[in-house]
């Protein structure tokens, strides 16, 4: 950080004393052409340097262009509902296997299904997803729609996920792109076919670092979710041998003034690899 502060803060504001008609987004991708942040497949890593650039600007060292079209609840895209299959599924998991598990690109029809289903029918409101991910539709041996997952983005920081892994916050700074977090996990509400859920992870645990891999050059060691203990226990997960490490403590990631109530979640981790400790602690 100190490195940062003597030469590269410098360079930001140098470059936003020169183009003051540049916009954030403009700023961001120069600065990661600049700096040379890009993804093994050559993708800009402009999430990651939007982020710094908001840090750096709440620390005092730069002023950012003001944002312009800032999106509000009311603006979110929306995703129309389509027509799929309704029929209820109430059978053993046998009868319907082999699954079929689909990564969802953009531009295809599971695309338009998957957000259609996550938004219609997941308790937690969906947007759409920023930064790495990865999307899945399942469906049956008779093609019929079960469930979706999202993975993206891993936490910042969380205490007892940290202790687990053993991380200092160099390590978790270097490292953090090796977790995902199991952000959405949809069974459609008129399945019910006891033991899918821990069939699914268990499924997913077996490919999404390979598949990971494929999208953006790099694999994943862990996986993580939080789940609200108001409303869920958390039974698929501990069936598919995810690891509880502890709890939130009822706070989000912008709660400065430690004011905002937000439900306590329990942490849940898979690692993927037997050394995940030491690929993880080694930059």
């Amino acid at each position: 950080m100190k490195q940062f502060m003597t030469v590269n803060v410098q360079q930001i504001q140098q470059l936003l004393a020169a183009n003051p008609d540049w916009r954030r987004t403009r700023l961001s991708v120069e600065l990661c052409k600049l700096w040379n942040w890009q993804s093994p497949k050559g993708q800009y890593k402009d999430m990651a340097c939007r982020s710094l650039l908001l840090k750096l600007e709440r620390a005092g060292h730069i002023v950012l262009p003001p944002r312009y079209g800032k999106r509000t609840f009311s603006s979110c895209p929306s995703y129309p509902a389509i027509t799929h299959r309704e029929e209820a599924i109430i059978d053993s998991l046998k009868a319907l296997v082999p699954l079929l598990v689909t990564v969802v690109n953009r531009d295809t029809d599971d695309y338009t299904l998957f957000n259609s289903l996550l938004s219609q029918y997941h308790y937690l409101p969906y947007r759409g997803a920023v930064g790495e991910n990865i999307k899945y539709l399942i469906r049956d041996a008779h093609g019929r729609p079960l469930s979706c997952l999202l993975f993206g983005s891993a936490a910042w920081k969380t205490a007892p996920r940290d202790a687990f892994i053993g991380w200092t916050w160099k390590d978790r700074e270097g490292n953090l792109r090796y977790l995902t977090n199991n952000m959405r996990f949809l069974i459609l509400p008129w399945v019910r076919v006891p033991h899918l859920a821990s069939h699914i992870l268990s499924r997913i645990a077996r490919r999404i670092s390979r598949d990971w891999e494929e999208k953006y050059g790099h694999p994943i060691y862990l996986l993580e979710t939080f789940v609200d203990r108001s409303l869920f226990r958390g039974v698929c997960y501990r069936s598919a041998n995810w690891i509880l490490t502890g709890q939130t403590r009822g706070r989000t990631r912008n709660d400065r003034n430690h004011t905002i109530q937000a439900p306590i979640k329990d942490i849940y981790v898979y690692p993927l690899e037997k050394d995940f400790r030491r690929r993880l602690c080694s930059l």
